[in-house]
């Protein structure tokens, strides 16, 4: 994921959140969220999914309304705007961030647990600042770039049979068999993953996990959650998680030595990836809320995107969440 040329993207998003008159929170700065372009959201007008929320009544920012058309941004190319509203593939999330019929890409994050929240991102970013971003430092300083190349490209393979599970359970059982071609293809001819073939030969990559198999089945809406060492999350995904131990390769390595070995080289490539990001969390006015809504509006896509059909659907990127078998934790399994 190209995420400094995206970035752009994300503030002229900030910037149609507030003129849709509905700010996250009232006593707090308004976020200077960046978003990348596939982080949008394209939500149906009328979104009757569970929500995991007392009455709207309780809460004024438990009700999520469709954002209305925007027109561009002022100082934006319209032009160019209405070039790559119309643009296929990848692009075709551009309404859903601008605006556009049943948009819900401006909406405010549910975050009644800001508080707590809030304490735990503060946790959460010491230890990444003592430990998590030094060590990513040193290693894209001393592993050279193709080596990481094969690194990443070795545990995004692994993560085939969680991806072709969530497919299955999400009735896409043609995105499935993508899946396993491309994991076979890599696993064989990329020599265990290493290398990437499948790209090559134009097999598409697809991240899913049980998280996501909540929200296509219904669960579209959850409010927000930070879990300590895991970083952002909605209620929806804490209950995904136990849904993709299972599953992780990683986690059916008996020696601890090996297992455990290869979950912090698995989160010390995954911060790696996030490195680009960090000068813009540094110089964020309140860089929780930046988090939040840029984790919270791409994670909706995800979840939308997942509810297209296969023409339709746009491209996944590379980066997710800290994946569950990153994480040196106890074999819950046993």
């Amino acid at each position: 994921m190209n995420v400094v040329r995206s970035f752009p993207l994300i503030l002229l998003a900030t910037a149609l959140t507030a003129c849709a008159g509905k700010p996250a929170r009232s006593d707090a700065p308004a976020a200077s969220t960046v978003v990348p372009a596939h982080a949008a959201i394209e939500a149906p007008a009328a979104d009757s999914g569970t929500v995991d929320t007392a009455p709207a009544t309780a809460s004024p920012q438990a009700t999520v309304a469709p954002a209305p058309a925007v027109p561009p941004v002022q100082g934006t190319d319209a032009g160019a705007s209405k070039t790559a509203a119309a643009a296929p593939g990848g692009d075709d999330d551009f309404d859903a961030l601008y605006g556009g019929t049943g948009n819900t890409g401006s909406a405010a994050a549910y975050d009644p647990w800001e508080p707590f929240n809030r304490k735990v991102h503060k946790f959460n970013n010491a230890v990444d600042r003592g430990v998590a971003r030094p060590l990513a430092t040193a290693y894209t300083h001393v592993v050279p770039r193709f080596a990481r190349t094969g690194v990443s490209n070795f545990f995004s393979n692994l993560r085939a049979p969680v991806t072709i599970t969530n497919q299955v359970l999400q009735g896409r059982g043609a995105d499935a068999w993508d899946s396993l071609g491309r994991f076979l293809m890599n696993s064989t001819l990329g020599i265990g993953g290493l290398f990437d073939p499948a790209s090559k030969a134009m097999v598409p990559r697809r991240n899913e996990d049980f998280g996501q198999t909540l929200g296509a089945w219904g669960w579209r809406r959850s409010r927000y959650v930070e879990l300590p060492f895991f970083g952002p999350r909605t209620v929806r995904d804490v209950f995904g998680l136990a849904g993709d131990i299972p599953l992780s390769p990683i986690r059916r390595i008996e020696e601890d030595k090996i297992r455990i070995g290869l979950q912090g080289l698995q989160l010390v490539d995954t911060r790696a990836q996030l490195l680009a990001i960090d000068d813009l969390r540094d110089t964020a006015v309140d860089e929780y809320a930046l988090v939040r809504d840029a984790w919270m509006q791409r994670r909706n896509y995800q979840i939308e995107n997942d509810l297209r059909s296969k023409r339709e659907r746009g491209h996944d990127d590379a980066n997710s969440p800290i994946p569950v078998d990153a994480m040196p934790m106890p074999q819950w399994t046993h």
